[in-house]
């Protein structure tokens, strides 16, 4: 996800020239496509490449590829201040920032904002989104739990009268409040739009402030305790909650990423393992951009040096039942997690897919000890406390291992600065740093294809690939200077997500069609819409991508958006716009109820960077931006791309 405060979007352009084309020939020799003699070597000459390679699927060869797999016209790139989605199909934006989760609650108001009244209401920055069924274990589409993350706040955004560099304390506590995440009881309604039940007994928030307990290998290490908790256990909330996961017993894991941007004055510790680990996270080295320290002293690492070690985890909740207690799962690792995506392995352990989303860092995977008990849901509770962690290498000819992070293994001994595994589990990115892992152009989602069994790497942009004295191009990042990004497609050998080996593909290598150096898994490019900054993914039922972009203002000049494609068949990479956002925003959280009727998406930071005074945008409300949820359905009800 994009935040001003934490990395800025890409704005360069070009692309890897003759390093790429290189790399897209050997991959598609390895492939066994190469059916013909000495090609050229340029990527002005990649179109013409992949014909003579055999890479454009027959059915386009002989014509338009019928039957269509998936059915909708695509619309048109726009810069206007509106959702807009393909022919056929209704939008409502719902579950706004501000929205009550209480009955009695005044309405919402810009100038009557209290810390205590956020945290009875939908929170800021919606990101990932999760539809589950009531009651649990059954396939409703018409009633359930909808759980939104909030990923961060922007006071310029929400306080008329904020002061970026001497915020009150009221907003510094109203800021706290709207992080986290919502729970909210939906259903939908006879004419397929949808509502929520403001009265529930199901709503709830969690917060920047819910207690939270930290478990798993690290906790009650010693990089955990501070003077607040001593035993290294507890942590006060969770921040910059962004993608995520649905367990198969139906618990949600949100991921918090972007943590470092909260903390300051890491200049001030003295030389030493903890100073040099938060600066391999990117901790400020002095005043932090949002000043909370002002007024929270656990946010200035001067004075509280543990404290960025309780965030950058995977935080296990049951949306089922408002009093169970959020646990930071340490065994997942400590990162800035994009997602958690699971599945279930044939052993029945349960792996969980993560990214880390910064340039040139990592992706991982979690293996459970245990196995999955489909007849007891409790006994699940602990299984992502125990396992083994292990980041990805790509070698050049489309294989790849799993690589441990187990102290003692390899690398990760004491002889490297490495004192226990919880150790390795709190200073990750300096474990995959040892194992000489992938450095990859910032892997964020990572969803599995229910009918192929294949695990689809999302890496939304690199503009320091090959720039400098930065790492260049490998075969799994192969564009220098990677301004639109690209998705790999992974096949765990034997299909078993538990292994530790398996093959790769690139499947997308995203940009207008226009650019020589887009690939569309083989599929003409002419007939492909431009998407660019690929970053949420999620599948429909019969395996279709749909994909959900962040930053295409800056790469494509047009308003971020929504995208379908086949994955198998004969419009493989027929990619087709489906929806796209108002102005400035970015779309995050892409999902389906089970039936397939309705899609969700969420719409983060309308007008980002324009503030109150005036906004850039004023969607949905027509006066003050608001981020909020959008559901699509079919107009005559039937099942969305089909």
């Amino acid at each position: 996800m994009s935040k001003r405060t934490a990395r800025p979007r890409a704005r360069d352009r070009g692309h890897g020239g003759d390093t790429f084309a290189a790399i897209l020939r050997q991959r598609l020799s390895r492939r066994g496509l190469l059916r013909v003699g000495a090609v050229v070597g340029t990527a002005a000459a990649t179109a013409p490449l992949l014909e003579a390679l055999g890479a454009t699927p027959a059915a386009a060869q002989s014509g338009a590829p019928t039957p269509v797999a998936v059915k909708f016209t695509p619309i048109a790139l726009s810069t206007a201040d509106t959702v807009q989605v393909a022919a056929g199909h209704q939008t409502q934006a719902f579950l706004l920032w501000g929205d009550p989760l209480r009955p009695g609650l005044p309405p919402f108001d810009l100038n009557a904002q209290t810390a205590a009244l956020q945290e009875q209401r939908v929170g800021f920055n919606h990101d990932f989104l999760a539809f589950l069924p009531l009651p649990f274990g059954s396939e409703r589409s018409d009633e359930g739990l909808l759980w939104i993350n909030h990923e961060y706040t922007s006071g310029r955004e929400m306080f008329p009268t904020y002061n970026a560099t001497n915020p009150s304390k009221e907003h510094v506590d109203i800021e706290l409040a709207a992080h986290g995440a919502t729970v909210v009881k939906i259903s939908r309604n006879a004419d397929l739009s949808w509502t929520y039940d403001v009265a529930s007994p199901l709503n709830r928030r969690l917060t920047a402030t819910t207690p939270m307990l930290l478990t798993g290998p690290a906790a009650g290490s010693e990089l955990l305790k501070t003077a607040d908790d001593p035993t290294g256990t507890l942590v006060l909330g969770t921040l910059n909650n962004c993608s995520g996961g649905v367990t198969p017993w139906g618990t949600v894991l949100t991921c918090e990423e972007n943590f470092n941007q909260y903390f300051a004055n890491v200049n001030a510790l003295p030389s030493g393992i903890v100073k040099s680990a938060h600066q391999r996270y990117g901790l400020p080295s002095g005043a932090s951009s949002r000043r909370w320290e002002n007024y929270y002293p656990r946010f200035n690492t001067a004075q509280h040096p543990n404290e960025p070690f309780r965030f950058g985890w995977v935080v296990e909740v049951d949306p089922y039942d408002p009093s169970f207690q959020p646990r930071k799962r340490t065994a997942l690792g400590r990162l800035k997690h994009e997602a958690a995506t699971v599945v279930v392995a044939p052993s029945g352990q349960v792996v969980v897919y993560s990214g880390d989303d910064e340039r040139f860092d990592y992706l991982y995977k979690f293996v459970s000890a245990g196995t999955y008990n489909a007849s007891n849901r409790q006994a699940n509770f602990g299984l992502l406390d125990s396992g083994t962690l292990y980041v990805a290498r790509f070698n050049p000819d489309g294989t790849g291992q799993w690589l441990p992070l187990v102290f003692g293994q390899g690398p990760l001994t004491a002889a490297n600065g490495f004192t226990s595994q919880a150790d390795v589990l709190v200073r990750t990115r300096l474990a995959a740093d040892a194992l000489g892992a992938t450095k990859m152009d910032r892997p964020e989602d990572v969803e599995t294809n229910p009918k192929n069994g294949k695990v689809y790497v999302v890496l939304t942009n690199n503009t320091s690939r090959g720039v400098g004295s930065n790492p260049g191009t490998d075969p799994a990042n192969p564009r220098a200077n990677n301004r639109y990004g690209h998705i790999l497609e992974i096949t765990e050998d034997d299909y078993n997500p538990a292994g530790t080996t398996f093959r790769w593909e690139v499947f997308l290598l995203c940009g207008p069609p226009s650019d020589a150096s887009t690939y569309f898994a083989g599929f003409p490019r002419e007939l492909v819409s431009a998407i660019g900054t690929p970053d949420n993914i999620a599948f429909d039922r019969r395996g279709n991508l749909w994909i959900a972009t962040d930053g295409q203002p800056e790469t494509l000049n047009a308003n971020d958006g929504v995208f379908a494609v086949a994955t198998d068949g004969t419009e493989r990479g027929w990619l087709k716009q489906f929806l796209s956002g108002p102005r400035d925003c970015e779309i995050c959280g892409p999902t389906f109820t089970p039936d397939n009727r309705t899609f969700f998406c969420a719409i983060q930071h309308p007008g980002e960077g324009g503030g109150l005074t005036p906004p850039t945008s004023t969607w949905p409300t027509g006066s003050v931006p608001r981020p909020a949820v959008v559901a699509v359905w079919r107009t005559d009800g039937l099942v969305i791309g089909a």
